[in-house]
């Protein structure tokens, strides 16, 4: 398999995870349920397009490594953090599961589309004639 398309793929996982957590947070009153959190909508559009339309371009490369290092930092803040953290009142929770979960799977699917994308500005780098 291209390992093109394997990067669309985890990106796009990685995109429905944060938006699954994003959720999750706002539901549990992590995160306030007002305007504040529209500005997550740009963020994801401008992901989403550089995944799936700018996907062999150097630019979409590099918004899905930027988007990947976000959702990268998402799951160590969370498990940093007393707060905000999955100890305490998450963890004896209805719904920690999922909570725990997209963690670990927005961790999971942004860690190899930051490895997929660092390949791919890597080869395609070498492989433009000078």
């Amino acid at each position: 398999m291209k390992h093109n398309i394997l990067l669309v793929i985890a990106s796009v996982l990685s995109i429905l995870f944060m938006t699954f957590h994003l959720t999750d947070d706002i539901v549990r009153g992590m995160e306030p349920g007002g305007l504040s959190n529209l500005a997550a909508v740009p963020i994801v559009v401008v992901w989403l397009y550089g995944t799936l339309v700018l996907a062999e371009r150097r630019s979409g490369y590099v918004i899905m490594l930027l988007g990947s290092l976000l959702g990268l930092g998402v799951p160590v803040i969370h498990m940093m953090g007393k707060g905000v953290g999955v100890g305490g009142d998450i963890a004896k929770s209805s719904g920690a599961f999922f909570f725990v979960w997209t963690l670990i799977a927005v961790g999971v699917t942004a860690l190899f589309s930051v490895i997929l994308s660092a390949r791919g500005l890597w080869t395609r780098q070498w492989a433009q004639p000078r």
